[in-house]
């Protein structure tokens, strides 16, 4: 596996302690979208601290785009991403992981577990391929909730919320439980993305199955 030396050339607020940032994409490199890399910080002690983030721009763009949510309260890559500046380098690896699109389906995220599922939504919506395909999002707060006008733009009433813990949001609050997918989902034959916290993932993964889901449709980072 090489790795690269990649300088961040943009940097701009997404949403609550969310960044977009952008760098240098290498001479020749590739990645399709869903997919990440590990990154490190080039700080003095944080160069071997490699995190997985997914690529939220598109293959043929000549940048790379990291849509990356920090953790004040969390001492970590995550925390110190919050400080970066435009000139500040980043280490990068190859491109891999298992979250590609395999076809029209429903997409179904948790917080930052969303990224991956981006550049897919976006390559997409810019080949015209969208079809049916969903997106269920859950967020904590609705001042979270990365790229809803763009989401909500392209996918219109497809593209579905739910808040776990603010108090008297404008949209839907509660969780993502087996009543929701049954009103939600017509078809459990079809693919299903899943990305989020590993107790979010797990959680929904076992109810699509017991909802008639086969294995062999369930996408997600193993």
């Amino acid at each position: 596996m090489e790795n690269y030396i990649v300088k961040i050339t943009a940097i701009e607020p997404e949403v609550a302690r969310v960044f977009k940032i952008r760098t240098e994409k290498p001479k020749g490199y590739h990645y399709k979208p869903g997919q990440a890399t590990e990154l490190s910080l080039q700080y003095d002690g944080w160069e071997n601290e490699k995190r997985p983030f997914s690529f939220t721009s598109l293959p043929e763009d000549n940048f790379l785009e990291f849509t990356i949510k920090t953790y004040p309260d969390h001492e970590g890559v995550t925390k110190r991403i919050a400080t970066v500046g435009i000139g500040d380098e980043f280490e990068i690896g190859d491109a891999w992981g298992a979250i590609t699109y395999k076809g029209e389906g429903v997409f179904i995220a948790g917080g930052a577990g969303l990224t991956p599922f981006l550049s897919i939504l976006r390559d997409l919506n810019k080949k015209g391929e969208l079809g049916n395909s969903q997106l269920f999002f859950s967020n904590q707060y609705e001042d979270e909730i990365i790229a809803f006008e763009e989401l909500k733009s392209i996918l219109g009433g497809r593209f579905k919320n739910v808040i776990t813990k603010q108090k008297d949001p404008e949209l839907r609050t509660g969780r993502f439980d087996k009543e929701f997918l049954k009103n939600n989902i017509t078809d459990f034959s079809q693919n299903f993305y899943v990305c989020g916290p590993p107790s979010f993932t797990s959680s929904i993964k076992k109810m699509l199955t017991e909802l008639g889901a086969k294995p062999d449709t369930l996408v997600f980072e193993k």
